[in-house]
């Protein structure tokens, strides 16, 4: 009988408040169960050792503030090894914020195109003009940046389509969001070389976020998501058209690896 009244108590506060629906909708046991059921992974994507994309890893990420956000270094710097070995690199970013990411790549790639919600609609959405306002901070001089302003859920992608080396996907990280971002990137990639990196993957690089992954699922073409992985190290997930070592991430294992990390904080001049 509890388990009843606990039930019809549900469907009441649903019925007065419908948007409790998107968050049943989203926990993450329930995305878990979808994963499990539909695509048989329970321990998420293989991953693929740092090092086993690049052996003689060694990157400097800059800009890099540390706040709230972002992305982690070992993040930034895997875009950036992946920008600097794509000749020429078209790269194509879904989600801005603060510009860490594109910044970073465009000290390597040819030119970047960077996707966010309009200033008007974040604005009309009630958040903090001086959220808004730090949008582009690090990216807005760069000349080989493009800064795009639109919903990337309504942005008309076609004259992106086959044109980018590699695309990063960061940003609305809900379900719905994730799967037609990553159905658009599928369709922006340049060849079979190209490749697209999902941000948020995990909240560490140990765990998995069930929301964000089954929305890579269910936006990646049938045939592809064995080509799915996960990065060691990193927040990240990654689709290769070739086939990689990989294997399933178990935890607590002994690291394999460490890093050398040099810093160096820079005052921002203040115009």
């Amino acid at each position: 009988m509890n388990k009843i009244f606990k039930l019809f108590k549900a469907i009441s506060l649903i019925i007065k408040q419908p948007s409790l629906l998107n968050k049943v909708l989203d926990d993450k046991d329930v995305n878990k169960t979808e994963v499990v059921r539909s695509y048989h992974l329970p321990e998420g994507l293989k991953t693929i050792d740092l090092l086993d994309l690049f052996p003689d890893f060694e990157e400097t990420v800059q800009p890099f503030c540390s706040l709230d956000g972002g992305s982690t270094p070992l993040d930034l710097a895997l875009l950036k090894a992946i920008a600097k070995n794509k000749p020429e690199c078209d790269y194509f970013e879904i989600g801005t914020w603060r510009g860490e990411s594109v910044a970073n790549v465009a000290s390597v790639a040819k030119h970047c195109t960077t996707l966010n919600l309009p200033d008007k609609d974040m604005l009309e959405m009630g958040l903090d003009k001086g959220y808004v306002d730090l949008h582009r901070f690090f990216s807005k001089e760069r000349k080989n940046v493009t800064h795009l302003q639109a919903n990337s859920q309504t942005f008309d992608f076609s004259p992106h389509f086959n044109k980018y080396d590699l695309v990063f996907i960061d940003g609305d990280h809900h379900y719905e969001s994730v799967k037609m971002d990553t159905q658009n990137a599928f369709r922006v990639l340049k060849d079979e070389s190209s490749i697209i990196v999902w941000h948020d993957y995990g909240n560490t690089p140990n765990d998995i976020r069930w929301d964000v992954f089954k929305g890579i699922l269910d936006g990646t073409p049938k045939g592809k998501i064995n080509n799915l992985y996960r990065v060691s190290n990193t927040l990240c997930a990654i689709y290769f058209s070739n086939p990689m070592h990989s294997e399933i991430q178990k935890p607590y294992t002994s690291p394999n690896k460490t890093f050398l990390i040099s810093l160096k904080a820079e005052m921002i001049s203040r115009k």
